[in-house]
């Protein structure tokens, strides 16, 4: 009986929600030397506006197009 308690355990413990990933993006007044697609940044919106204000952006195509 313990040994089937001790599967129930483990098994209870692998349906558990994963953590949340929290990121945080400093906000650039710049954009990157060395832009690549993929890339995820803040930008301030005033300094340096990519297109649409300040916010995240994503690096997509050769172009930073806001998420």
């Amino acid at each position: 009986m313990a040994e089937v308690a001790s599967e129930l355990e483990k098994l209870a413990l692998q349906q558990q929600e994963p953590e949340p990933i929290i990121m945080y993006f400093q906000t650039l007044t710049a954009a990157p030397a060395k832009p690549s697609d993929g890339m995820l940044v803040r930008a301030d919106g005033a300094v340096w506006n990519p297109g649409a204000g300040a916010g995240i952006y994503e690096r997509n195509g050769g172009a930073w197009v806001k998420i």
